[in-house]
């Protein structure tokens, strides 16, 4: 099977063989079949009773792909929305299963045998990789914990048995700078090392239109003047693996990783959406998303910084009846971004000096359509006055897990069990400052007069999880096999607040409670935080919280090889994600400052509950004598009760997010594929998807009953063409091209659905959608031996598309952030 097959093409193999490492990877060399891990043993890519996607060393390479935003975009029914506040929030839908930001992933990430546990590492580089393995469906029952729509399964690198290294550099559009390098070998006979490591930079395709100016250096002496700063970004990682074996039956695998990454945050624009404004202002109060001209003018020079270390040692041994392996893994995620505010329509910060003088001075500056700058209601989120305040966000994870995993059996039954622990601990807090044009202190809390805190969330969140696990694979006559998998997870969650009690603020009041906003001579003199309000809050105190969330996750599949060339196949499971906390206070904000204020009728809690699917596949997959037509489509259908859904609200407040639950959710679609090689050299493929989906009950919003699920394409389309054409016995000529259309996509509950708002309006977000999009890929090249050229065009006819547009309906508007401009660059690479 060819390298271009199974770099863009979901195959989903029937027959459930059951057969030993050795001889998969004996059939595998001579039939030219793939060896995966996707039920955590070595078989055959064909023998899998689930759909599996793979990218292969050789597709890696000759696609340029590192990252899962790269992996996802190859893979039919995937999709991803990556880095657009932060480069740790990362959404991966597979087949309208949505990972909400905020709150626990819906996909695992296993790399080299081990689960990652942060959300916020799923989008970074981990070295160099050997295998990609995407797989579609709840995988709980496999790979555990938060797997309800599938695993990203990662093999990278090890150790060889000589010594040996490769690099490769790139320069790309934007001043992109890109370069890798790894080392490997053997120390002794019984022990190998890697080494590896990768830098990139780029001035991003976003500018800040206000940066370059007199006035911002006449009004922020201390402002960097460089435009670059909106998605900009610069980071590396250092890679180190120590393989020992001291016999003949044990491996001891230990790694270590480490990395840094600096750059831009928020990449978005507001926009509104009320359609009583257009009819008496003009069409760009309820312009269409896909229509709108992008301006960035913040005067807060934005910045995200994430730290990364990772490390685990993992074994794994024979004991005679059967095979141990065991791993023990610490990761320590920190991760912050600081930009400007969104309060400056809400005018509590206009009494206070530096709001007056930059608001005079800027007067009709160029911002985004339909905003301006004058004061009050005109002026926008992210603008470069010094009226909308500062946000900090930060969130820091760190936790250590361990899994012990017995696996055996013979030719007709397999079986595995085990057991795994996590305890994590994590900080969040989101604080609006006060922005004085002397910077963002980068604290949770600050009392500093030049950035002093006047809103804040700040939790502690730890968790202990503990899951009991097994599965069972029989053959039950040549061709037939069935196999039972099943988990049980407790996940035990408590909260605490850090907002101080104490602590009063200068400018942002509450009318509503009576407190209003602070003037020149009078402060505001209110809490913090809502929650603390008496008003909202008798007892004047954010308690702690404690919630324990269980789970037993089954998992049903069996195949039937009804010829050597089709395989048929069907699967069921439960998927599952615990639920959690939200920041202290966000339910007593909600019901406050929108239901009491204009009944918003909306329903949210400080708890969000646990997410269940129960989900079905069957399907097919064939192929030709020699593989050279290969086929598949799959049917799937899964029933969704509280999917976890990411809600953003702006107002008087200043921001707040939250997780609440869909309370039942239908998707169901079909899955196809074609791959054919018509000779040695060249490869033709086409996958696609389409998916339904239907809000059934939401107590959150009842009004979006009967919505689509939120951030879940229609349809996705993949097309792509490789030529290896052999120039010399060791040279080849690389021309590749890929095709991807993804339809269009809404990225909240409210989607055509009228919502009142602060302003006393009503909006109405049908113009929200992201449009359908196609991306054209080429890369043209040299692979010889030892060295490789490649020239490469990303987004060729430099489409513009929507990356995300986040809905505030209250607010009476959205955040777009656009899709990547065209991308030209070189790539050269050597091997010794």
């Amino acid at each position: 099977m060819s390298v271009a097959i199974t770099a863009l093409i979901s195959f989903n193999p029937a027959a459930a063989q059951v057969g030993g490492e050795q001889d998969n990877a004996e059939e595998s060399q001579d039939s030219g079949q793939i060896v995966v891990t996707a039920r955590r043993q070595s078989e055959l890519l064909r023998d899998v009773p689930a759909s599996v996607s793979v990218l292969t060393v050789e597709a890696l390479e000759n696609s340029g792909a590192t990252t899962a935003e790269d992996f996802t975009q190859l893979t039919a029914g995937v999709t991803i929305v990556a880095g657009n506040t932060e480069a740790g929030d990362n959404q991966v839908n597979i087949r309208g299963l949505n990972g909400a930001r905020d709150g626990e992933n819906n996909v695992a990430l296993v790399i080299d045998g081990v689960l990652k546990t942060n959300v916020a590492v799923l989008n970074q580089d981990h070295g160099e990789l050997e295998q990609v393995e995407i797989l579609k469906g709840p995988q709980g029952a496999i790979y555990g914990r938060n797997a309800a729509a599938g695993a990203i399964v990662i093999t990278t690198k090890g150790p060889t048995d000589y010594l040996s290294g490769s690099a490769r550099v790139g320069y790309a559009t934007d001043k992109t700078i890109t370069a890798r390098a790894l080392l490997s070998g053997p120390i002794s006979d019984h022990a190998g090392f890697v080494v590896s490591g990768d830098f990139a930079r780029s001035d991003g395709f976003l500018r800040n239109s206000f940066l370059p100016t007199t006035q911002n250096t006449t009004l922020y002496p201390g402002n960097t003047t460089d435009p670059a700063s909106v998605n900009n970004y610069s980071g590396w990682n250092i890679n180190g693996r120590l393989v020992l074996e001291p016999s003949d039956v044990t491996k001891i695998d230990t790694k270590v990783r480490y990395g840094e990454r600096k750059g831009g945050a928020i990449s978005f624009n507001a926009i509104f959406q009320i359609p009583f404004l257009a009819d008496l202002l003009g069409p760009d109060f309820n312009i269409d998303a896909n229509d709108h001209r992008f301006v960035f003018a913040p005067n807060i020079d934005p910045l995200n910084q994430q730290e990364t270390l990772d490390a685990s040692i993992k074994l794994e041994t024979e004991l005679g009846f059967a095979d141990l392996s065991a791993y023990v893994a610490y990761n320590n995620n920190k991760n912050f971004f600081y930009a400007d505010g969104t309060s400056g329509s809400f005018a509590f910060f206009n009494g206070e000096s530096t709001c007056q003088t930059t608001s005079a001075a800027l007067a009709g500056f160029p911002v985004e359509s339909p905003f301006g700058i004058g004061g009050g209601a005109n002026l926008p989120p992210y603008s470069p006055t010094s009226c909308d305040g500062t946000q900090y966000q930060q969130t820091d994870q760190e936790d250590i897990s361990a899994e012990i995993r017995l696996a055996g059996g013979d030719s007709f039954l397999n079986w595995q069990a085990g057991v795994y622990y996590l305890h994590l601990d994590r900080r969040v807090c989101r604080n609006l400052g006060l922005d004085t044009g002397q910077g963002v202190i980068a604290q949770c809390f600050t009392t500093d007069p030049s950035n002093p805190t006047e809103a804040l969330i700040d939790d502690d969140f730890k968790t202990d999880v503990y899951a009991l696990f097994g599965s069972v694979n029989y053959e039950i006559q040549s061709g037939l096999t069935a196999g039972l998998a099943l988990r049980y997870d407790i996940e035990k969650r408590d909260s605490s607040n850090n907002v101080p009690t104490d602590v009063r603020t200068r400018w942002v009041g509450n009318v509503l409670t009576g407190f209003p906003n602070g003037t020149a001579t009078t402060p505001a003199n209110y809490y913090l935080n809502p929650g603390l309000d008496p008003a909202n809050n008798p007892s004047g105190v954010l308690a702690d919280r404690s919630q324990t969330f269980k789970q037993l996750q089954p998992k049903l599949s069996i195949s039937y090889r009804a010829t050597d060339y089709l395989n048929l196949f069907a699967n069921w499971g439960i998927g599952f994600k615990s639920g959690g906390f939200n920041n202290g206070g966000s339910a007593a904000v909600i019901d406050n400052f929108f239901n009491q204020q204009f009944n918003a009728g909306i329903t949210i809690f400080d708890e969000f509950d646990k997410e269940t699917s129960s989900a079905f596949e069957v399907g097919l997959k064939g192929s030709t004598p020699g593989n050279v037509v290969n086929y598949e489509i799959a049917g799937y259908y899964t029933d969704v009760t509280d999917m976890q859904f990411f809600g953003f609200f702006v107002g008087p407040f200043g921001l707040l997010r939250v997780v609440s639950n869909i309370d039942k959710v239908e998707l169901y679609g079909v899955e196809a594929s074609l791959a054919v090689k018509p000779n040695s050299w060249l490869t033709l493929i086409a996958s696609g998807n389409i998916t339904e989906s239907e809000i059934k009950r939401n107590s959150a919003r009842p009004n979006t009953v009967g919505n689509k699920s939120p951030y879940t394409a229609d349809y996705t389309l993949n097309l792509g063409a490789e030529a290896l054409v052999p120039v010399s016995d060791d040279t080849d000529i690389l021309l590749k091209a890929d095709y991807r259309l993804t339809g269009p996509t809404w990225f909240h509950t409210v989607q055509d659905n009228d919502v009142p708002n602060q302003f006393g309006l009503i909006g109405n977000f049908t113009n929200s959608q992201r449009d359908a999009f196609g991306i054209l890929n080429l890369r043209v090249g040299i692979n010889a031996e030892r060295w490789s050229l490649a020239a490469f065009a990303q987004n060729v006819t430099n489409k513009k598309f929507l990356q995300e547009v986040i809905p505030a309906p209250e607010f009476g508007g959205s955040f777009v952030a656009p899709g990547s401009d065209r991308v030209i660059g070189v790539e050269a690479g050597f091997k010794f």
